[in-house]
């Protein structure tokens, strides 16, 4: 699944960003089948030339893409059971009935009637498989040793204990004997390979949709969150480079303090890296990251960046952020090392909230693109760096994130009437409250930014129904999906027609030889 590393400073374009979960495919949820492609359709119509998702791991507690059971692994909701049954890996009436494709994503009813089919598919591969095929299976297993194997026994054993976080599996399981791993391996041999075939089939159709991509020079912008959760096979394989205590439980966890927004802070409860440690391996965790995501995505963005600087840590047993410190990290070692195995690095630094001269500093040095986003930029002159008359060239400007309310739905419902004085004073009176999208739309167009990237939600004009995530809410996340007949062509001409005024589209002047010759050609030549 390799492809071209590419930097994020290296011409002006223009994306959407779009978890996969979020296409209206076949079966409840969005995955890699044909509406991903008629997406990317779109895309090329629009004359976008990236598309960003989010981090595409399997997902634990709330379907949260950022609360993942494996920092290496594809989420297996996200195979196309279309694409399977074009394989010949299922029969075609094995898959009638299932959940259509409108309505919010239902990831509990994918599990129940999905995952089992993915199952089937797995088993039938297994069993009669040609040699070709099989050896291109061997291949992926070869080349993914450092995380798929350890995955796919985690997967298996997490089953077995009934879901339990694996601390309270018994002992031996938890701590990974050599003789209950052997016994493991005796007792599920054949679960562990059905496992890590459904992580090949994830791989091969994301493959192809990258490659369909890449080939209409589109690329993949994805995402990689600093920490991982503490019940996954990332945590539960290499406890040794946690902050865990004797019994595998947290000593200190991950979060931020207290803020403007919260008293108490926000107490994550992702295990903290013994960074020394990591320092002293070479990092290489992270390079094993790092490499397997390069082969997912052509770009990554780095989410909560400033915990490459320092770290807010917070003590395990504390049920708020409120106690917790400041701790310095290695940013510059972690990032040296991963420039020196990858060589410039492809990253953009998601630096949202409250930077340190530090963090920039941090940044810069590795010529990272940082992040603004429009909808910041009109509360107080303090927001004034989300305008354009502050940006520099390598920066990545977003009208709103997949954190934040749609454009329409926070001027309709979130936005207060000092942000909405300030946006018409610095935009335009909004006659009607449509306008205000494309305002910002063509506001981050129209800036020095090289890169601008809209949700698909704003490009398609939706309110607050259409929200993504709402931050520390408890329900009601991730399970927006765009309408099947939703990507009219209207918002693609509008688009591209914006990409070409801005010189987003990739335009390639004709070289000046070629124009000198029409030039000094005869009037009658050129008639």
């Amino acid at each position: 699944m390799s492809g071209e590393v590419v930097k994020m400073d290296e011409e002006r374009l223009s994306g959407v960003l779009l978890h996969v979960t979020s296409l209206p495919s076949y079966g409840g949820i969005g995955d890699m089948g044909p509406a991903a492609y008629a997406f990317v359709d779109f895309l090329i119509a629009a004359k976008q030339r990236l598309w960003q998702v989010l981090p595409l791991s399997p997902t634990g507690y709330g379907s949260s893409p950022y609360s993942a059971l494996s920092a290496f692994a594809g989420n297996p909701l996200l195979i196309s059971l279309e694409r399977l049954a074009a394989d010949g890996w299922l029969a075609v009436e094995r898959i009638a009935g299932l959940a259509g494709h409108d309505g919010p994503a239902d990831f509990e009813r994918a599990k129940l009637e999905k995952l089992p089919l993915i199952v089937e598919a797995a088993e039938s591969f297994l069993d009669r498989a040609p040699e070709q095929e099989m050896a291109r299976f061997q291949s992926f297993t070869h080349k993914n040793t450092a995380w798929l194997a350890d995955y796919a026994m985690f997967t298996v054993l997490r089953r077995r204990f009934e879901y339990a976080s694996w601390n309270n599996w018994p002992e031996r399981f938890a701590h990974r004997t050599d003789e209950a791993m052997a016994e493991a391996l005796k007792l599920h041999g054949r679960e562990i390979a059905i496992e890590q075939v459904i992580q090949f089939f994830f791989d091969q159709q994301w493959c192809a949709l990258k490659s369909y991509c890449n080939e209409h020079k589109i690329r993949i912008l994805g995402d990689v969150a600093i920490f991982v959760s503490f019940d996954s096979a990332d945590v539960w394989t290499h406890p040794e480079i946690f902050e865990l205590d004797e019994k595998g439980r947290p000593v200190r966890v991950s979060g931020v303090p207290p803020d403007y927004f919260s008293q108490t802070g926000q107490r994550w409860g992702n295990p903290l890296y013994k960074w020394n440690l990591l320092k002293e391996l070479g990092f290489d965790w992270w390079v094993e990251r790092v490499r397997r995501s390069l082969t997912v995505y052509d770009s990554i963005r780095l989410d909560h960046f400033r915990g490459f600087e320092a770290f807010w840590s917070i003590p395990a047993e504390e049920e708020t952020a409120v106690k917790g410190v400041w701790v310095k990290a290695p940013g510059h070692e972690l990032f040296a090392r991963l420039k020196e195995v990858f060589g410039p690095l492809p990253f953009v630094a998601e630096d949202l909230g409250v930077i340190t001269p530090e963090v920039d500093e941090l940044r810069e040095h590795f010529g990272m693109p940082g992040m603004r986003v429009l909808q910041f930029g009109f509360s107080d002159r303090g927001a004034h760096l989300h305008l354009p008359q502050n940006f520099v060239p390598n920066t990545v400007v977003y009208s709103g994130t997949h954190d934040n309310n749609t454009t329409l739905g926070w001027w309709r419902d979130d936005a207060s009437e000092v942000e909405r004085k300030n946006l018409e004073t610095y935009l335009q009176p909004i006659r009607h409250e449509g306008e205000v999208v494309w305002a910002l739309i063509r506001t981050a167009a129209r800036s020095v930014a090289n890169v601008c990237i809209f949700p698909l939600q704003d490009v398609l004009h939706l309110g607050s129904e259409a929200r993504m995530n709402t931050p520390a809410a408890s329900d009601g996340n991730w399970s927006w999906r765009y309408g099947s007949n939703a990507l009219h062509p209207d918002f693609a001409t509008q688009l591209a027609d914006l990409m070409e005024m801005t010189d987003r589209d990739g335009y390639v002047p004709p070289e000046r030889e070629s124009l000198d010759v029409v030039l000094s050609a005869p009037e009658t030549s050129r008639a």
